[in-house]
């Protein structure tokens, strides 16, 4: 059994990356905000494979303290960290907010290194050959009205992946990117369903992403078949790049 921590896992593609990772087997530090009615169901059919953890990504001064510190005391070996949790403020540029981008920023760049700072130490403590997956998305690839400072902490995302590939491969610990589609999220609720398919009809495929394929995904690059990938951006968009 392998300990996964997981962000953003209380709905949508991470409450998906859940049910997957636990369906083989493993256990899941789930970390959010809050739970939800999907999420407390997979921790009582699991049982003590779940731990919850409420937190705020926003909060870039607590990360040790309120999700390290307990693992450390508990001696909890880490295999692997999918930096989930995101959030995304859409608008132009020209009508920018500072405090929206700070705490975008905070949430999407910051707290993931930070993250990663500590999973490293982990890892590097227990002589663990981990993995870190990171979910992009294909707007740092392509352009969308009102994405631009979203698409920007993505980027900024897969760059920073790629070196801690390059940084940390000879022990072993890989870091990849899962540049996801538009899928039929919360995030993506608000759309009309005209200006959704719009946005489907540029991909190949016509259709919405499918969150199960993102989530597929995510779990090969967890898993040891995936032993030689690593530094890369692997795009689950229905074709759209």
């Amino acid at each position: 059994m392998k300990n996964f921590i997981l962000t953003g896992a209380s709905r949508g593609v991470g409450l998906e990356i859940c049910k997957q990772i636990l369906a083989e087997g493993n256990s899941v530090i789930a970390i959010s905000r809050k739970s939800s009615p999907q999420l407390e169901e997979l921790i009582n059919k699991y049982d003590e494979k779940v731990q919850f953890i409420s937190y705020d990504f926003e909060d870039i001064s607590s990360v040790k303290d309120k999700i390290f510190k307990p693992l450390n005391d508990n001696n909890t070996i880490i295999h692997g960290f999918i930096n989930n949790a995101a959030i995304a403020y859409e608008d132009l540029i020209s009508n920018i907010n500072l405090d929206s981008l700070i705490k975008m920023t905070n949430v999407n760049q910051i707290s993931p290194m930070l993250l990663c700072k500590y999973v490293i130490r982990n890892m590097i403590l227990h002589n663990t050959k981990g993995s870190i997956v990171h979910i992009s998305s294909i707007s740092a690839h392509t352009g969308f009205k009102g994405l631009s400072m979203y698409a920007a902490t993505k980027g900024a995302l897969e760059i920073f992946s790629n070196n801690l590939a390059r940084e940390w491969g000879s022990l072993g610990i890989r870091s990849n990117c899962v540049a996801a589609g538009f899928m039929e999220t919360e995030m993506t609720s608000v759309m009309s369903d005209e200006h959704k398919q719009k946005i489907y009809n540029r991909s190949s495929l016509k259709k919405a992403t499918e969150i199960s394929s993102v989530a597929a995904t995510v779990r090969f690059l967890l898993n040891d078949e995936s032993s030689s990938i690593t530094g890369q951006v692997i795009n689950v968009d229905s074709g759209m790049i």
